[in-house]
């Protein structure tokens, strides 16, 4: 065989090769792109722990405050602050208002005793407490009769009342964050106003130490809020917020509950 034979086998040689690498080649690239993609499974734990973060369960516990009493739209702080997280969250909102009119520091020490008020305490991501203010004026009595011994003494068994709903609230729930909201002086513009004043602030004074005294216990202050033109935020009855009064209420709480627990 001469050489030009050679060479043109040769070459035949390489192409036939060449010929059959390449369509080798767009074989393996069509399978692959007919081959169907891996099913990817759900996280279960992940989706889990998603949808528990988008939830949040509020209980509200104590008195006329807490029902919203001398608001005309029946919505009160509690019901205005909901609408607000709401709005402003993209967390589902569950509220549970457990307040009772005319409640004092010890019917709410009796109630937080419950069975039921227990379990909603124990599922609660957050608990909002009024309570005091019937303890401290009675219906109007305590500005009828200014007794300082005895307001001491109403002080004394509210701040033992209030210790022990504490101490219930977290036995039944160590990781929620509580709310203990002070008094305002519905009364500072009538005569006597200092003695009433002094007497709240320092009601509020012993409201906060008690709340320092248990972990994710904040004190939340209304006095300020009503301490001037007292008249535009009270209700007819001149004890209870109006609209714009518990509107005030629920800006201060709203913002705590959602810079706190992460609502936005």
């Amino acid at each position: 065989m001469n050489r030009k034979s050679v060479l043109s086998l040769t070459i035949f040689s390489a192409v036939l090769t060449l010929t059959f690498i390449l369509s080798l080649s767009w074989a393996l690239i069509d399978y692959y792109r007919a081959a169907p993609e891996p099913i990817k499974t759900a996280d279960t734990t992940t989706e889990e722990n998603t949808k528990k973060k988008e939830a949040m369960t509020i209980v509200a516990l104590g008195d006329s405050l807490t029902r919203g009493t001398g608001d005309e739209t029946g919505r009160g702080y509690v019901g205005l602050m909901s609408e607000m997280l709401k709005q402003e969250s993209n967390k589902e909102i569950t509220i549970h208002n457990l307040g009772i009119n005319g409640q004092r520091s010890a019917d709410l020490m009796k109630q937080v005793e419950k069975q039921e008020i227990q379990r909603q305490i124990g599922m609660a991501d957050a608990i909002l407490i009024t309570i005091g203010g019937n303890d401290l004026f009675q219906g109007g009595q305590t500005l009828m009769n200014i007794d300082p011994k005895e307001i001491d003494k109403a002080q004394n068994n509210y701040a033992a009342n209030v210790q022990s709903i504490l101490k219930t609230i977290r036995t039944k729930n160590s990781e929620a964050a509580v709310y203990l909201i002070g008094l305002y002086n519905p009364f500072i513009e009538l005569e006597d106003s200092q003695l009433t004043t002094r007497a709240v602030t320092e009601w509020n004074q012993r409201s906060a130490e008690l709340s320092a005294e248990f972990p994710r216990t904040i004190f939340v202050p209304t006095f300020d809020l009503f301490q001037l033109n007292i008249n535009d935020y009270l209700f007819s009855d001149k004890f209870h917020p109006n609209k714009d009064g518990y509107k005030m209420i629920a800006d201060r709480v709203t913002a705590l509950l959602s810079r706190q627990e992460g609502v936005k």
